[in-house]
């Protein structure tokens, strides 16, 4: 968690599931799932580069990738695409074509690093959804990051590190009381669009008053009851996958199969160096 939360500038609704002033932690009397997809995203910024036309226009170069692992028991890769693209906004750019792949153009909307590491961004969270159309017979789908739009009601957004307050001092004591398993009550965010949020923690979180403390969404097209139940469901689902600290840094938030995945993924990028030669001799080519 950062030390300093930035206040969030979303519309807030904290009576959704109960009035604010009957906020208190709760513990869920539910079954855990049994199947579940993990979804996670990795993305490197392989080289800066220039687009030469009227006006030098700065681009990167960019490889990303997504994937998913099934859990019913024993945790399988299910799926794992890679990309490469060249993310500018110079309607002039082509193409990067090197020996071990080719960068695609990437239209972004400015030319700015933010601009630049959106557009990434986005590309990534898009190669998300593929990865994870294929559901099955999947209760639940984690995917790691803010929930994006489009999204099925069955998908969880698992936000693990916290840069933004939602809840109002006054609720703050709530989710500092909560124990493994238990989660605070819904509460609505509103910015371009709306999604039902909570907080719960997981087991072995250490010292801290939100040590293991995780944020989960969920698309608002849905009904209380039934964003209810998921919530609740998630809160006794994920406590099984919590990671240990001898075995990942960032646990318990960083669950095992997301912790492996992104491993596997990052390993599927390819070797940085060897990309940044090609893409040398493609430019001077």
């Amino acid at each position: 968690m950062s030390p300093d939360l930035d206040e969030s500038t979303a519309k807030l609704d904290v009576d959704i599931e109960v009035p604010a002033g009957d906020w208190k932690p709760i513990s869920p009397s539910i079954e855990p799932a049994q199947s579940l997809l993990f979804v996670d995203g990795v993305r490197r910024i392989d080289a800066n580069i220039w687009i030469s036309d009227d006006q030098p226009t700065l681009g990167i170069c960019a490889t990303y990738a997504a994937g998913a692992v099934r859990s019913d028991g024993d945790a399988k890769l299910v799926a794992a695409e890679v990309r490469r693209g060249l993310f500018t906004s110079s309607p002039e750019a082509e193409a990067v074509h090197t020996r071990h792949g080719s960068y695609e153009v990437r239209i972004t909307a400015g030319s700015s690093n933010e601009d630049l590491w959106l557009g990434l961004q986005q590309r990534m969270g898009e190669l998300e959804g593929e990865v994870s159309a294929d559901r099955r017979d999947t209760e639940l789908v984690i995917t790691d990051g803010p929930l994006r739009t489009g999204r099925e009601v069955a998908t969880i957004g698992y936000v693990k590190t916290h840069h933004v307050q939602y809840l109002p001092t006054a609720l703050m004591g709530v989710l500092t009381a909560l124990r493994p398993g238990e989660r605070t009550p819904l509460f609505l965010t509103t910015t371009a669009w709306s999604r039902f949020s909570w907080y719960q923690r997981l087991p072995g979180g250490g010292g801290g008053p939100l040590a293991g403390v995780v944020r989960c969404e969920a698309t608002a097209d849905q009904n209380v009851a039934a964003a209810r139940t998921l919530a609740d469901r998630v809160a006794v689902t994920l406590p099984r996958y919590a990671s240990e600290r001898h075995k990942d840094p960032r646990a318990p938030q960083n669950l095992y199969p997301i912790g492996g995945l992104e491993r596997e993924l990052r390993h599927r990028l390819g070797d940085q160096h060897l990309l940044y030669r090609a893409l040398q001799v493609a430019s001077n080519g």
